[in-house]
């Protein structure tokens, strides 16, 4: 009877940090060996995924503008949301595919999307690299890393509703500390540092671009100027009516909110600023693989299979399912492969609004 009652009195054991998981090379070597094959883009899928992608989005945006009642102009913008959303997804990967694998793309994504959703893509472009840095991976060099799990309660929500205002953010980024920061250099420093990135990590300080990126970074920074420039004189002289400008607006603030949820379930955030061997940076990361239909709405562009993409960052968006369904099919049911699986939304949420409190209160 005694022996029961210890039992039932004894705490359980802390869970393993994340810095003490040791690789599983039998994990490792499987993805490199049976996705031999899967690394190259086909320029078909990308290019009709994008385009039909973009177009839908726009014409849910103009249906939104011209609907005849709230219930049409809240349906189109669900749809102008989801569309969109899943066009701007293709910034992931513009930073991950050779620059000649698909040529113009990174162009015209820009033009269509990049550019008018004021998140062109030199905002990403080597930042996202860092996050898949070996070395950097959850340190405080990691420009999307945050210990979200570790934090206390709070920052979950307003990590949430944080991104509600990005527009308006951006719409001063472009339109108001452009044009300032080339008159006054101090600010230039700054801006190019601390606002021209899309990062979460508020200790991270960017380094300014070098050679072609250089040029690319002027273009596309100069073109998100303009636009933005363009939509507050469009506001101001009523040159669009208030109205339309504003639904795009909150069509843009609700993608990138979906974003930011999804950014909250990409990883479990429970590394407390330790490098991570390959295998560790895996399982603080998140798989929502099929049988479940609505992680292709939330996490499009094969970001459904987050945790595989840091286990196989070269493998393009479209290849993914079948390099999941291979290793799957491959690694016994011990393997750390299948601890990266999770079912859903909700549940990942549940978790991270778990770990906070149990951080807070530490």
């Amino acid at each position: 009877m005694n022996t029961l009652v210890d039992r039932h009195s004894v705490a359980p054991a802390p869970p393993v940090p994340k810095s003490a998981i040791a690789d599983d090379m039998a994990m490792i070597r499987a993805a490199s060996e049976l996705t031999r094959d899967l690394v190259a883009p086909s320029a078909r899928i990308y290019w009709a995924d994008f385009l039909a992608s973009a177009f839908i989005g726009y014409a849910g945006v103009a249906a939104a503008i011209f609907a005849p009642s709230t219930a049409w102009m809240l349906a189109a913008a669900l749809v102008a949301v989801l569309a969109l959303y899943r066009a701007g997804s293709f910034i992931h990967e513009i930073t991950h595919i050779r620059k000649n694998a698909l040529p113009g793309f990174r162009l015209w994504w820009n033009v269509l999307i990049g550019v008018p959703l004021l998140i062109p893509s030199f905002m990403y472009e080597e930042i996202h690299s860092l996050h898949h840095n070996r070395t950097k991976y959850g340190t405080v060099e990691d420009p999307e890393y945050l210990p979200l799990a570790l934090m206390k309660p709070w920052t979950v929500p307003l990590f949430v509703v944080a991104a509600a205002f990005a527009p308006v953010a951006l719409v001063f980024r472009y339109a108001v500390l452009t044009p300032l920061s080339f008159l006054i250099p101090p600010l230039r420093r700054i801006v190019m540092e601390r606002y021209s990135g899309l990062i979460i990590n508020p200790m991270f300080r960017r380094k300014p671009p070098e050679g072609e990126f250089r040029r690319q970074w002027a273009w596309q920074e100069g073109g998100a100027w303009a636009w933005s420039t363009l939509l507050v004189a469009a506001a101001v002289f009523g040159w669009v009516p208030l109205r339309a400008l504003l639904i795009f607006g909150g069509i843009a603030s609700a993608s990138i909110v979906l974003n930011q949820i999804r950014t909250l379930v990409a990883h479990l955030w429970e590394n407390d600023g330790e490098v991570l061997t390959v295998t560790a940076q895996f399982l603080d990361s998140v798989n929502v693989p099929p049988p479940g239909l609505l992680p292709e709405l939330w996490a499009p562009v094969g970001l459904r299979y987050h945790a595989l993409h840091h286990l196989l960052p070269g493998v393009p968006y479209h290849s993914l399912a079948e390099a999941h369904r291979r290793l799957k099919e491959a690694l016994p049911q011990d393997s750390q492969y299948h601890k990266a699986n999770y079912k859903g939304l909700p549940g990942l949420v549940a978790k991270l609004v778990a770990g906070s409190a149990r951080g807070g209160a530490a």
